[in-house]
């Protein structure tokens, strides 16, 4: 079982690997476009559409998203090539290890005052407050593997860390700080069998018995959809990820109403909102641009006086 969970893990990470490599961004010359930039989850891809349909309705700009892009470097680095001008979904604890090459910060307060101000001076872009929840990693385990190893916290996992099967978010392997080398050191201890793939296929793999053990997101709508249980991380290992919109100065200045627009979507999604969201997408398979619209018309786009 164990070598037919592994062969069936080759070929995730093959596909993971192929993806990861871009042949260029599309992105569109007119100078009318704002480029945006979302991801590959469900959730990045939702607040692409949510920016994207703010700056339509209230402005005369046009808007292209750029999705599929597999991390947080790769859109970092659309940003600063200049394809892309805004960036929807970054989340501080994974900017401040992979793009600040910082310590881990716990305090979320801090977090963001750092990267504020970090990508400010180093990038000359605006990290805006966050939309209202933080995403952070979890790790998940079907309920029959919970009830049958009694797995309630990832300290809990210690114990059977040789016996499981366990896929991880490709980035987060490779990552310093808050990565896998920073949870070994904090827990103590280490997985016989681990191995990286892209984010957004470790639900169905543990969903499926491929898997004995994933890291997922916790605003993610496959939790509930698959029934899954999340380890508290007792030890306080992961740091904030707090997600916010990021801007480069350059677009600020050319287009300075977007500092109003964007600032309409601080605070107003919390954790169950946007699990909820995501859930719409990834259970009832609405296409995150229509959950995102839907969401924008049911508050009515956060005009004054509305809803």
């Amino acid at each position: 079982m164990k070598k037919m969970k592994q062969l069936f893990l080759f070929f995730v990470m093959a596909f993971a690997l192929s993806a990861c490599s871009l042949p260029g961004l599309k992105t569109s010359n007119d100078p009318n476009t704002i480029a945006i930039t979302g991801g590959i989850t469900t959730e990045a891809q939702i607040l692409a559409s949510l920016v994207a349909e703010m700056i339509e309705h209230y402005t005369d700009k046009n808007t292209t998203i750029i999705n599929n892009l597999g991390t947080t470097n790769i859109n970092h680095q659309a940003m600063l090539n200049g394809d892309a001008q805004i960036s929807a979904a970054r989340y501080t604890g994974t900017d401040v290890a992979s793009t600040l090459q910082l310590e881990p910060i716990i305090d979320p307060k801090e977090a963001f005052t750092v990267v504020k101000r970090e990508f400010k001076e180093r990038f000359n872009q605006v990290w805006y407050p966050s939309y209202g929840f933080a995403n952070t990693y979890v790790f998940l385990v079907r309920q029959d593997t919970a009830e049958e190893f009694n797995l309630k916290t990832v300290s809990d996992l210690a114990q059977v860390a040789d016996q499981l099967v366990v896929g991880a978010d490709r980035a987060w392997m490779a990552r310093e700080g808050d990565g896998y080398q920073g949870f070994v050191k904090t827990y103590g201890f280490s997985f016989e069998s681990i191995l990286p793939m892209q984010i957004g296929l470790v639900y169905n793999a543990v969903a499926a018995n491929q898997m004995d053990v994933v890291l997922g997101y916790s605003t993610d709508g496959r939790i509930a959809s698959y029934d899954l249980v999340m380890l508290e991380d007792d030890l306080n290992f992961f740091p904030p990820y707090d997600a916010s919109p990021v801007i480069t100065q350059e677009l600020l200045d050319e287009v300075p109403e977007l500092d109003t627009i964007l600032m309409k979507l601080a605070g107003v999604i919390d954790t169950t909102m946007m699990q909820k969201l995501n859930y719409l997408s990834d259970n009832d398979l609405i296409e995150p641009s229509i959950v995102a619209k839907d969401f924008l018309e049911e508050n009515n786009y956060f005009e004054e006086g509305g809803k």
